[in-house]
């Protein structure tokens, strides 16, 4: 117990009659009012207001497992271990980078959660194992209620493309360290895999087929090259119409085009035909991400001659004088997915994704090699 001994009535001079009992401020002086958290930059009541605003959305994400509702202090998840043998959980947990700022120049924030989820859950994906749920994190300079539903509605949006839910997530407000328009993203998600069933390089053979699918555009990666290249040193505005882009489109609306969910076609896939690995093209392009699922007595063979970069990464090439293996590099050049398939396998995998809607074309095959990846011919341009 502490013992906090009272100021005597002896007077002031004596060193027991000096002893006051402990106040917080004391020292400081006695303040005329106190100062509430709101006054210091964060409020509690917009965050809930926030939270109200994305209830319904969330709801729509989720799934049988899932346990209780939003307000926890936890997310809970029931995992039917009944369906697996030997169940493995996957984890990704990723950004968005740079194309934040596009949506905060823009004033657009309903779109930038879809490529938060597409970063985590096709990672997810990439090994083969289910999407179940998603946790997302917002940091922001003020808590406007309405912009935080707009991202967190987009993140919802994103988590039903892909079959998985959100299932909890923290929105912080950070004055003094981002300005009040300013914000970030994050997410972590948690997927499930048998583990016999664990895609990866260990299964992929000589001969086998490699399948591209194409992106919706830049998806998430170079961003920071993109703004340099188009709105500094190019001096383009977001408004401006771009002719190649067709339909009078904007430089903004090409920017924030949202990041192409794979997960639900890479799992039927899985179903359909006898795929060997998956490559989630993100920071550091087709060699960079390919190379990741080759073993090192192959080599895979990519033809560019076999499509054709959306306008916009030629538009960035020639803006900044980029050089080709810099661009292979930074961007996904129109790919955002590869599968490998058995030979056997191929025409019927390009059938299956074709038929839900995405563009899928061979692209090359693996043959003996070092675990490199073969980049061969020239884009089809014009």
């Amino acid at each position: 117990m502490t013992h906090v001994s009272e100021r005597n009535s002896a007077g002031s001079n004596g060193a027991e009659g000096d002893r006051r009992p402990w106040q917080a401020g004391a020292s400081r002086g006695v303040r005329k009012r106190s100062v509430t958290y709101a006054e210091a930059g964060v409020s509690i009541e917009a965050g809930d207001r926030a939270v109200e605003l994305l209830k319904s959305k969330v709801k729509k994400t989720t799934r049988p497992e899932v346990m209780g509702d939003l307000g926890g202090f936890s997310g809970l998840f029931r995992l039917n271990t009944q369906k697996y043998k030997s169940p493995i959980l996957a984890s990704s947990t990723d950004g968005v980078g740079t194309k934040l700022v596009i949506a905060q120049q823009l004033d657009i924030h309903d779109t930038i959660g879809i490529d938060l989820v597409a970063m985590v859950v096709d990672d997810l994906v990439a090994c083969g194992a289910e999407p179940l749920f998603l946790l997302d994190y917002i940091a922001c300079g003020e808590v406007v209620p309405d912009k935080v539903a707009e991202i967190g509605a987009g993140i919802a949006d994103g988590c039903r493309y892909a079959g998985c839910a959100l299932l909890g997530g923290e929105t912080a407000e950070h004055p003094g360290v981002l300005r009040p328009d300013e914000y970030d993203v994050s997410a972590t998600g948690v997927g499930v895999v048998e583990e016999s069933e664990i895609l990866g390089r260990e299964r992929v053979e000589v001969g086998d087929a490699v399948i591209a699918m194409r992106s919706s555009g830049l998806h998430s990666n170079g961003y920071s090259l993109v703004r340099h290249v188009l709105l500094g040193a190019g001096r383009m505005r977001l408004d401006s119409v771009v002719d190649d882009f067709g339909t009078q489109r904007t430089l903004g609306e090409e920017l924030l085009t949202p990041t192409k969910i794979y997960a639900k076609d890479c799992l039927g896939l899985i179903e359909e035909t006898d795929v060997r690995a998956f490559s989630h093209v993100t920071g550091g392009g087709i060699p960079g991400n390919l190379v990741r699922i080759l073993p090192d007595h192959v080599d895979a063979v990519v033809d560019r001659s076999t499509w054709r970069p959306q306008p916009i990464f030629d538009l960035i090439q020639a803006k900044g004088r980029i050089e080709d293996t810099e661009m292979e590099a930074t961007f996904n050049m129109g790919v955002g997915m590869f599968a490998i398939v058995s030979s056997d396998d191929a025409d019927r995998a390009m059938a299956y994704l074709t038929g839900r809607g995405v563009e899928a074309w061979q692209v090359g095959e693996v043959i003996d090699g070092t675990g490199e990846v073969q980049m061969m011919g020239q884009y089809t341009r014009g």
